[in-house]
C-alpha cells in the first residue's frame, strides 16, 4: 500500500505551495488536490517537481453535472479542458461526480438541474455523456475515478451517492481507465456497509480513502472501525493506494506515524 497526501486538509497551517515540501519531508509522494481551477495548478506542478512528489488526483470544481442533459455540453467541454490540463503538467487521476457540488453559504449543495428529470433518465444521462467522455480519456493516459458523495452533509439530492450505484457505473463499461473510488467517510454518511463494499467491489478501486466520521479526522477519531477494514484489506490482498482525505487533529507526523502503524503492520 502506499499512502497520498491531501493538500486541502494538511499543513493548514501553511500556503498550499509549503504543504508540498511538508509532505515530502514525511515520505509523502503522491499528493492530492481539490478544485484545480481554483488556483495555479500549473505552479503547484513545478513545486511538486521541485519537491520530487506528483500531483496524484484533481477534480473541476466547474464540470457541471453529468445527470443534466442540460449540462451535456458543459461537461464534455470541462472534461476536455481538464484532460489537457492532466495531461500536460503529469496528473495522473481525475475524479469524476454525477452531480455538480457548489458551496452556498458555506454548505455544500448539489446544483439544480435544468429542469425536471427522472431519476432513471439522469442515469442514462449520465451513462451516455460517460460515453463520450472516455473517448476523449482514451486519447490520454490519465485514470478516471468514479465516486459516490454522501447526501448527509451534502444537501440537494446526488445521483450517485452510494457505492453501488458507483460500481454498477464503472462495470458498465468495464474500462482500464474507468475505476472506483472506495471512500468510506461517504459512504459511511450514506449508507454504511462499509465491509461488504470492500468484498463485493475489490478489484474495481485502486484508491481506499479513510476520512472518519462525524468530523473528517484521521481513523479512530471517529465510529468507523478502521483496525476490522485494515484486516479485510489484507485479506483481500489491496495493494493500492490509501487516500488520506482528512483533517488530522494533532501533529501530521505523529498521525501518518499511527497511520502507518494502522495500515501497514499485519
Amino acid at each position: 500500500m502506499e499512502f497520498t497526501g491531501y493538500l486541502d486538509f494538511w499543513f493548514t497551517d501553511r500556503p498550499m505551495l509549503q504543504r508540498v515540501e511538508a509532505f515530502g519531508k514525511l515520505g509523502i509522494k503522491r499528493l492530492d488536490v481539490w478544485c484545480w481551477r481554483l488556483f495555479d495548478i500549473a505552479e503547484l506542478a513545478a513545486e511538486c517537481k521541485r519537491q520530487g512528489c506528483i500531483i496524484n488526483s484533481t477534480f473541476d470544481d466547474q464540470m457541471g453535472s453529468l445527470a443534466d442533459p442540460g449540462d451535456n455540453e458543459l461537461t464534455y467541454r470541462s472534461w476536455n479542458e481538464s484532460l489537457e490540463m492532466a495531461t500536460r503538467l503529469g496528473v495522473e487521476h481525475l475524479f469524476i461526480f454525477s452531480n455538480q457540488v457548489d458551496l452556498v453559504d458555506g454548505k455544500e449543495w448539489t446544483r439544480r438541474l435544468s429542469r425536471y428529470v427522472s431519476e432513471a433518465e439522469q442515469y442514462a444521462n449520465l451513462l451516455a455523456q460517460t460515453e463520450r467522455i472516455m473517448k476523449l480519456v482514451e486519447q490520454t493516459k490519465v485514470e478516471v475515478w468514479v465516486e459516490a458523495l454522501n447526501t448527509y452533509r451534502i444537501q440537494g439530492g446526488v445521483l450517485v451517492h452510494d457505492h453501488d450505484l458507483a460500481a454498477d457505473w464503472v462495470k458498465r463499461f468495464d474500462h482500464p481507465q474507468l475505476r472506483l473510488a472506495f471512500d468510506c467517510f461517504h459512504q459511511q454518511l450514506t449508507a454504511g456497509n462499509l465491509m461488504n463494499g470492500m468484498e463485493k467491489y475489490y478489484g474495481l478501486y485502486p484508491t481506499f480513502h479513510i476520512g472518519d466520521v462525524p468530523t473528517r479526522q484521521e481513523p479512530g477519531t471517529g465510529e468507523i472501525n478502521f483496525p476490522n477494514l485494515v484486516a479485510k484489506l489484507h485479506q483481500l490482498g489491496f495493494d493500492g493506494l490509501i487516500g488520506m482525505e482528512f483533517q488530522p487533529s494533532t501533529d501530521e507526523a505523529v498521525v501518518f506515524d499511527r497511520m502507518k502503524q494502522m495500515f501497514l503492520k499485519k
